[in-house]
């Protein structure tokens, strides 16, 4: 049976849907967050996922990997899945600050965002608007700009449509699979549980965020992170192109890059790749952590 980093198919099967529950956050409202506790003492590590996803079908196969490691927090974003209500408007600065205060109410003083995709841009705001807060990075499959190619452009207009669609297709099916019976192949493909969780995002939250994502960019302060940082590239990404998260990369002092030979969906269709290139992500970061403390005593 496969594995990786001891995570076989039967495992994932069994955790997939990792354990939450529903969490009252003062002045926001109440949304559902995932955690696994893992090893005493260890570092926290926040995932955000990407756009049009939920926690659940952006992060089901590195859950239990990540938590054999670190205590591993998660809730989907305002607007997704469970996550608090968008409102009027959805903008990335109300994500990163639901992210600091999540944590205050789990009593978790400082944390690592782990952002992918549209995740990025939350995690790289949680470090900007949140610096006594944040220890570390990782973002993945992401950048410091959106919207610049033709094909970005051109995705970026289709997506509501996709969503759009998912929802019209999972009425006719009449709903999805859950997450313990999604079915592994020689790559994880989306199942009628993954179209479940897609419809969980209206086309209109999709349209917003996809306005918000082309209008972000952090290029006038991302140099200024000083935080242990990792990158993991996927390097096959006709979305967002490698070079556009190599420039990420680069723009970020010491900050360590971790190829991943997939395209923009190997958090879920290309796992046995991602994972372990997440896993060498967050070590990169967590490690520095350690000889960051060293030199302040």
């Amino acid at each position: 049976m496969f594995e990786v980093f001891g995570l076989s198919v039967s495992k994932l099967a069994s955790v997939s849907r990792p354990p939450g529950r529903t969490v009252e956050v003062p002045g926001r409202g109440d949304t559902f967050v995932y955690e696994m506790e893992g090893p005493p003492g260890a570092p926290v590590l926040f995932l955000v996922h990407g756009l049009v996803a939920t926690t659940q079908l952006n992060w089901f196969p590195a859950f239990p990997v990540l938590a054999d490691r670190y205590r591993v927090v998660a809730m989907d974003l305002r607007g997704h899945g469970r996550g608090f209500p968008a409102g009027k408007r959805f903008r990335l600065s109300d994500c990163a600050d639901d992210i600091a205060a999540v944590a205050d109410v789990l009593g978790i003083e400082r944390f690592i965002p782990v952002g992918y995709s549209l995740g990025g841009p939350v995690a790289q705001l949680a470090w900007h608007r949140h610096r006594d807060r944040v220890e570390g990075l990782v973002l993945a499959a992401t950048s410091r700009n959106f919207g610049g190619t033709l094909r970005e452009r051109t995705w970026y207009r289709m997506l509501p449509g996709i969503v759009a669609g998912t929802r019209v297709v999972g009425r006719i099916r009449g709903g999805g699979r859950p997450p313990e019976d999604v079915e592994l192949g020689e790559d994880a493909f989306v199942t009628r549980w993954a179209m479940e969780e897609l419809r969980r995002v209206s086309p209109d939250i999709a349209l917003q965020a996809m306005g918000t994502l082309g209008r972000f960019s952090s290029h006038e302060w991302i140099g200024e992170v000083d935080v242990p940082t990792a990158i993991v590239v996927t390097t096959k990404d006709h979305l967002i192109a490698p070079a556009r998260q190599i420039k990420l990369a680069n723009a970020i002092p010491d900050a360590t890059i971790h190829p991943v030979h997939a395209g923009h969906a190997a958090c879920v269709l290309a796992y046995r790749r991602f994972v372990p290139g997440l896993v060498e992500a967050c070590e990169s970061v967590a490690g520095r952590l350690g000889k960051r403390s060293e030199k302040n005593q």
